[in-house]
């Protein structure tokens, strides 16, 4: 049986991002993810919709094929703001490298993730309002990261990397 789905008024959409925050708080990114698809419905540039869209997508990642890099990369590439395209990539790619480190992936297939997070922290970084130190932060961890476990190779630079490949 097919159903049709119903459309939020506009008027609801600051409550409806409310929610979806809110679920992503409680590790309910499903729940999140519902949300944002129906704010973007009726405005598909909402650019808090679409972050939050991107960031309940990663937080599904669990490092397999089934991970929606793609959708996430939509999400994140359709931010407006620079800054907020980098750093949000950044994290995209943080996170699929933790998924895929979680998942025992072979360390040389993560560290070309976490290089390229680190990239797009590191040009965010450049760019960032001054005292949001967010993208230093998030280079910071995936510095700890390489650092901590020897098996990276960190002299590894990714050549054409692709958001969604390994």
């Amino acid at each position: 049986m097919e159903f049709k789905l119903k459309t939020i008024s506009k008027a609801g959409i600051a409550e409806a991002i409310a929610k979806a925050e809110l679920y992503r708080y409680l590790n309910e990114p499903e729940e999140a993810e519902s949300i944002c698809r129906d704010i973007l419905a009726i405005e598909p540039g909402q650019q808090m919709a679409l972050r939050i869209l991107g960031l309940a997508i990663t937080d599904q990642f669990r490092g397999n094929s089934e991970d929606r890099c793609a959708e996430a990369v939509k999400a994140f590439q359709s931010l407006t703001n620079r800054y907020e395209n980098l750093y949000y990539m950044g994290i995209l790619h943080e996170r699929r490298a933790k998924a895929q480190m979680n998942a025992q992936y072979a360390a040389h297939s993560l560290a070309p993730l976490f290089h390229e997070a680190m990239r797009c922290f590191a040009e965010a970084e450049k760019i960032r309002l001054e005292g949001n130190d967010d993208t230093i932060l998030r280079w910071n961890r995936c510095a700890r990261l390489l650092q901590t476990h020897p098996e990276f190779d960190e002299e590894q630079e990714p050549a054409g990397f692709d958001a969604c490949d390994t």
